[in-house]
């Protein structure tokens, strides 16, 4: 009978910020990903990446704040339709 059963058409919807969300997950990520291979250099005993390699670990940073302004959007957008439902 689940297979059968009907998403709900809010859950379907994308909301104002969920792309930012959405791109700060993948920007995060790939900062995340440079970061663990900008250190490891440094437990294998090798030459360490130019310093162009440590700023790529920024987008961790980036990543967190695209995220964090895509939450305080959909936040803000929630407010105001509950404000002007009212």
């Amino acid at each position: 009978m689940r297979d059968k059963t009907q998403l709900n058409s809010r859950a379907a919807e994308s909301g104002p910020g969920d792309g930012l969300v959405k791109a700060g997950g993948i920007v995060f990520v790939v900062g995340a990903i440079a970061t663990l291979v900008t250190m490891a250099p440094l437990f294998l005993g090798t030459d360490p990446f130019p310093s162009v390699a440590y700023a790529v670990c920024m987008l961790m940073g980036v990543g967190f704040l695209l995220a964090a302004a895509g939450v305080l959007r959909g936040i803000a957008v929630q407010r105001r339709q509950a404000r002007s439902a009212t």
